[in-house]
This record gives structure tokens, C-alpha cells and sequence, in this order.
């Protein structure tokens, strides 16, 4: 079993990010692009409407972070601190080796590469640093561009659960990407 502990927090950076931890300060940045319907279209969650209920989500990240069960860092450009996404373990299972990332960016900052740079980090960091032997990424199959930059890294569907998630109304499908530390080694070699 994985033996995690995120104290000190692991600030990460990229050639152009900082990827951070997330504090209460932050909500308000967050708010902008968990309130956006663009940004939420395929998150499969109600847009969040008032401060507080960021505040809550941050509180239950905070939580996973103490436990060593989850952990999502902020992403900044590096010369602002302004919030403009997240990316993160959010389920881990320890002993598993397995993770699940997850995130998000507001839309003004789509098509830029950021998310891919920011995707390349947390995978080094999740199978080198943090020793998983798998990494999944439950999405939306209408999520084109997350579909993309997954296949892009060398994710591989695993499987696609037809109408398995009720939400606004209707039954939702869902796919599972994953990848293994092998291929991600692998690739890096090649």
C-alpha cells in the first residue's frame, strides 16, 4: 500500500504555470470559472452560484489533503496568482496504486497549451514521485478536447458505461481512460 503524505504541500511549476495549493483566498477565482457554463459543460455538476459554496469545496480538498486520500493544486500563470484552473488526484486509492485526475480551466484560457502542461506535470509527479502504477480519467464522451489531451498522453479507454450518470434531468454516459506508469515510462524513453 502507498504510504502518501502532502505535508509540506508539493507546489509544483511548469515552463509558463505554477501549480499551487488551494486556499479560501482562492474561491473567488474559482467561483469565475465553476460558475461558467462553458467551463462546466461536461463536468456533470450544477454551476456553483455563491461564494459559499466554493468555500465548501475547498474545505472538502483541504480534507482530502489531511487524509492523504486526494489533492488538487490551483493552476496560476507565473506571473500572476490569480486561479484560472484546477488539476488533481481527487480519488486515491492507496492501496491500489491508483489515482484519478481530474480538472479544469476557465474557458479564457483554452486552446493555449496550458492544460496540457499542466496534465504532463501532475502525471510525472503522480507515477514518479507519488509511485502510482495507474492513473484513470472518468469523462464525459462528449468531451472531445479531454478525450484528445488524455489519448494525447497515452491514455487508453477502458471502458464506456452507457447512461450510467443521472444528472440536470436525463441519464448521462461516461468514459474511462486510463493509463499505466509502464507506458507512461515508456513514452518518456521514446
Amino acid at each position: 500500500m502507498l504510504k502518501l503524505n502532502f505535508n509540506p504541500f508539493p507546489g509544483l511549476a511548469t515552463a509558463r504555470l505554477h501549480l499551487v495549493e488551494i486556499k479560501t483566498i482562492d474561491a473567488i477565482d474559482i467561483l469565475k470559472f465553476r460558475s461558467n457554463k462553458e467551463a462546466m459543460k461536461y463536468i456533470g455538476k450544477p454551476l456553483a452560484k455563491e461564494i459559499f459554496e466554493i468555500e465548501k469545496l475547498i474545505k472538502s480538498m483541504e480534507e482530502g489533503i489531511a487524509t492523504n486520500t486526494a489533492i488538487a493544486w490551483g493552476i496560476s500563470l507565473k506571473n500572476s496568482s490569480t486561479v484560472i484552473g484546477t488539476i488533481g488526484f481527487h480519488k486515491i486509492e492507496s492501496e491500489h496504486y491508483r489515482a484519478e485526475i481530474g480538472y479544469m480551466l476557465h474557458p479564457n484560457y483554452w486552446r493555449q497549451g496550458l492544460m496540457e502542461e499542466a496534465i504532463e506535470c501532475i502525471l510525472g509527479f503522480g507515477f514518479l514521485n507519488l509511485n502510482f502504477h495507474s492513473i484513470q480519467a472518468v469523462i464525459d464522451p462528449n468531451n472531445i478536447a479531454s478525450a484528445a489531451i488524455l489519448t494525447k498522453f497515452n491514455f487508453v479507454e477502458e471502458a464506456y458505461l452507457r447512461e450510467n450518470y443521472f444528472f440536470n434531468g436525463s441519464f448521462q454516459d461516461t468514459a474511462i481512460y486510463s493509463i499505466l506508469k509502464s507506458s507512461y515510462t515508456d513514452a518518456k524513453m521514446h
